[in-house]
Order: structure tokens, then C-alpha cells, then sequence
């Protein structure tokens, strides 16, 4: 399949061999023509714009820093939208804001053309090795279409429904990652300055209940079923162990913003009355705040978690 692609970066670079190696026929843009010189060498095509090149291939995919670049290339002067053809699909492998997405895909599809919002996770080393997720969301007949060819780009392809889904999971596994990183940061420099070898308590921690999952499966025990009875680990214990951390960052001079926060949470729980009820059960309080109820059947989560398990 002729196949153009736009964005020959990190990633972008590691995505593109594995679509040469498929044997699908590539066409080209870069803000860097010396970046596609490998991939020219072995047969790729190489197109002077977004707009010649929407119009020498049948499908298009953009892997680009940001939501002004992507919009550049894709609605700006000699964009591909300019190029694009009533059916023609571009599928953008960026993360991207979900607002830009939705705004550009009725522009796109006044065209009658297809803009489906499609990040990856797996970093360069993913991109190269295949070994990445994609999430898509956008018109099914496109994505069922160029399934072929989203293959030999990853291994975990998730259809997400509507335009922009897509983008909102990536940014909430991309935000949930960061936010632990911060969590564990402040955590391990209270243990370290409370007089623990790093390396001992790195080997420690992370064979303990929390360094034994994933920490998105955690989910589906409490919060995704809105079940917090009868209790694992009621919030009274939890509330005393979390008091004695931050009582133990006092005491050591460490700043502990997020353990505080966190605190606070479990303190406002108990003033509910949710003294029994799981240490999960201050979860509740956001979801009150953001106006959302989230109560999804424990059989389905159980099915997903027994699908992984037997691959």
C-alpha cells in the first residue's frame, strides 16, 4: 500500500522502517529531507509538501511534536488537507490536544475526508521494536481498512469510538505517569533522608504489594466497580499509615506536598463516617467534584484481566 508519512522524528523514524520492512510503499515529508535519506535509499518516495503528498498516497499518518505543528501541516497553506481526496483518511500518531483534534476532523470531513486522532505509547525504543499501543478513534470503516497497515506499527491496537477518545486516553496515561513519578520522588527522598540505602529500599518496596502490579489494574478492584465494601484494607489503618509518613517527612526535613494532599483526601473521607469502608473509598471525592459516577460491571473488567492473563 502506498503510504505517506509526515514527521520523521524519534518516533516517527522507528515507525517508518517498520512499515518499509512490511513492504508497504512509503512517500515522505520532513521539515528534514537528510532524515529520509536511509528510507529513499530503500525505495521510499520523497514529497516536497504536505500537499503533494496527500496526493501520491492512499493513506496518511503524522507523528509530530504538537497540536501547532499538526495544525500546520494539515490544514495550513499547501497542508494536506489541500491535497486530501473524499475518502482519503489521515490518521495522527501525535499526541495531540482533543479540542484541535474534534475542530480539525468537521473541517476535514466537509471535505469528505477521514481524520482519525491515533497516539502511540511505547516510546523510541517501542517505535523501532514494534513493541507499541496504539489508541484510535475516528471514522471504524478507515481504521478497519488500514488495520494492515497500523500492524506492522504496533502490537496493542485499541479502537477508542469516537473522534478525540483517543487523545484523552493518552493524556491520561501520559498525566497518571508523570503524577507517579512525582508521588514516588517525594516518597523516596523522605525514606533515603530518613537514613535507608536507596538501592535497599528500591529492592524493597518494589517487592511489596504496590511493586507487584500494574498500576492500572489497581483500578478495577475499587474504583472502576464503585465498590468499596466490605473492606481490604479499611481507610482508618490507611489514614493511620499515610499520617505516619508525613508525620515522618517532619521529622526529617523533607517537603511533602502530595502526601499532605493525600491526607487530606483520606482525613475528608473519614469525616463521611467511611471509617470501615476500604482505604479506596476517598477515590469517591473526585469523582463528586468532577460531576462523573463511574460504575462499570465487575464481570467485564474481570473478562479483560483474564483475557491478559492468558496472553
Amino acid at each position: 500500500m502506498r503510504v505517506g508519512f509526515i514527521g520523521l522524528g524519534l518516533m516517527g523514524s522507528g515507525m517508518t522502517n517498520n512499515l518499509q520492512k512490511a513492504g508497504h510503499q512509503l512517500v515522505l515529508h520532513d521539515l528534514r529531507r537528510e532524515a529520509a535519506e536511509k528510507l529513499i535509499a530503500n525505495g521510499a518516495e520523497w514529497a516536497n509538501s504536505p500537499r503533494d503528498l496527500a496526493g501520491s498516497c492512499e493513506v496518511v499518518f503524522t507523528s509530530l511534536p504538537g497540536p501547532p505543528e499538526f495544525e500546520a501541516v494539515a490544514a495550513g497553506k499547501n497542508g494536506l488537507l489541500e491535497g486530501m481526496q473524499r475518502g482519503q483518511a489521515l490518521f495522527d500518531l501525535s499526541t495531540n490536544s482533543p479540542t484541535v483534534i474534534r475542530r480539525l476532523h468537521k473541517i476535514f470531513a466537509e471535505k469528505g475526508a477521514h481524520l482519525l486522532d491515533s497516539p502511540v505509547s511505547g516510546g523510541p525504543a517501542g517505535a523501532a521494536s514494534g513493541k507499541m499501543a496504539l489508541w484510535i478513534s475516528g471514522d471504524e470503516p478507515s481504521y478497519n481498512k488500514y488495520r494492515p497497515v497500523i500492524d506492522a506499527m504496533g502490537d496493542q491496537i485499541f479502537y477508542m469510538g469516537d473522534v478525540g477518545a483517543a487523545s484523552v486516553a493518552k493524556l491520561v496515561h501520559n498525566l497518571a505517569g508523570y503524577m507517579v513519578n512525582t508521588a514516588l520522588a517525594e516518597c523516596f527522598t523522605m525514606g533515603v533522608k530518613a537514613g535507608v540505602d536507596p538501592l535497599l529500599l528500591w529492592k524493597a518496596v518494589r517487592q511489596g504489594a504496590n511493586g507487584r502490579r500494574r498500576t492500572f489494574d489497581t483500578l478495577a478492584e475499587h474504583f472502576l466497580p464503585n465498590h468499596y465494601d466490605p473492606a481490604r484494607f479499611a481507610l482508618k489503618l490507611a489514614h493511620k499509615d499515610v499520617s505516619l509518613a508525613t508525620q515522618l517527612g517532619k521529622e526529617v526535613g523533607v517537603p511533602m506536598r502530595l502526601a499532605n494532599l493525600t491526607l487530606e483526601e483520606m482525613t475528608e473521607a473519614l469525616g463521611r463516617g467511611w471509617q470501615a469502608r476500604d482505604s479506596r473509598s476517598s477515590m469517591i471525592l473526585q469523582q463528586e467534584r468532577a460531576g462523573v459516577k463511574i460504575a462499570v460491571d465487575p464481570e467485564d473488567l474481570r473478562a479483560i484481566l483474564r483475557a491478559d492473563s492468558n496472553n
